[in-house]
């Protein structure tokens, strides 16, 4: 079978690889038809995993497929189904599994593409508990940004940040994968949306999703505008994900009592933290990685009812060093989806 491996830091190659076997007790074999990239997939790419993994590896971590093979003791799916893959190795036996909480498993053996080898390939084998329908009304491409990128924006906004309707949010990086996610589902509900572009283009794009209030970064202290825009209260929530460079005018942008959610760190993983600020403006700081099943199952229902997500460029899969290439450059307006 075809499988796009890792084989040193910033060399991906298409190899052909022996089919796994037949699936074993509990798992589903599955023939992977679109995947779609995230940032971690250029952080593996560039060798920036944060623990011990062996080279050649295989890349991607998030996709949709249909069922090629059914194991011992599986009910509920057949061969032929739909389905998306969760994006990573979870136990299902820890408290946090039992409960439907697999982005808090005890005994992760890590993410696709990143520490265990990933969805890049026509076939892979999966516990199945680990894949979720997809709905006949969802095509491949869009379910293929279901597990993390669309989950992920479900998990923060309404899992975590608590996000209600008529609310103020700030929306960092309009334009990303999950910005564009979290402004269109921000306005589903019909919250204010402000967000932060980097380009004239982007600015365009970000207004005709429905953001009410866009802020070119590159020219515009964000904070400052976000304090004219709102009276100099300040936002209900903040959408944080790109880290140390907008961190701190993110907290000044929030009200008092404001929520800030955050899962991502681009710009860099430290920063110094005001903690006069944080306790007498009382401000609630939230972390937020990954999603949960649920959160993949209302996600490709968001989808099935019209909210789609905004895709990018489409590539296929010897095409996959010119998406994460793209990615890299930071002129995505949306995701980037590979076909198989």
């Amino acid at each position: 079978m075809r499988a796009l491996t890792l084989v040193a830091d910033r060399k991906i190659e298409l190899a052909d690889l022996p089919p796994p076997p037949p699936p074993g007790a509990d798992e589903v074999q599955i023939r992977i038809r679109a995947m779609a990239l995230n940032h971690f997939d250029v952080w593996s790419w560039r060798g920036m995993a944060f623990a011990k993994r062996k080279l050649p590896l295989v890349v991607g971590a998030e996709a949709a497929g249909e069922i090629a093979g059914i194991g011992a003791g599986v009910a509920g799916v057949r061969a032929g189904d739909r389905v998306a893959l969760y994006g990573g190795l979870t136990c299902g036996e820890c408290r946090p599994c039992r409960e439907g909480r697999d982005n808090l498993c005890e005994n992760v053996r890590g993410l696709f593409g990143f520490h265990v080898d990933g969805v890049a390939r026509d076939l892979l084998n999966l516990p199945a508990r680990l894949v979720v329908p997809v709905p006949d009304a969802v095509a491949f491409r869009d379910a293929a940004c279901a597990p993390i990128g669309f989950a992920t924006v479900e998990h923060m906004l309404f899992d975590n940040a608590k996000l209600a309707p008529g609310e103020t949010i700030l929306i960092h990086a309009g334009g990303s994968g999950i910005g564009t996610a979290a402004v269109k589902m921000a306005k589903a509900i019909g919250c204010t949306v402000i967000t932060t572009v980097g380009d004239a283009a982007k600015a365009e794009k970000a207004k005709a999703l429905g953001a009410d209030h866009i802020i070119n970064y590159r020219s515009e202290r964000f904070e400052h505008v976000v304090r004219k825009l709102t009276a100099k209260k300040g936002v209900d929530v903040v959408f944080e994900h790109v880290g140390a460079e907008t961190f701190n005018g993110s907290l000044l942008s929030l009200k008092r009592g404001g929520r800030l959610v955050t899962c991502g760190s681009t710009s860099g993983p430290t920063t110094t933290l005001n903690l006069m600020q944080l306790f007498q403006q009382q401000y609630r700081i939230i972390g937020s990685f990954g999603a949960t099943l649920r959160n993949i199952r209302t996600s490709l229902d968001k989808m099935a009812a019209g909210l789609t997500p905004v895709i990018d460029t489409e590539f296929d899969l010897a095409q996959f060093a010119d998406g994460l290439s793209r990615l890299e450059s930071r002129q995505v307006f949306g995701k980037i989806v590979v076909h198989f």
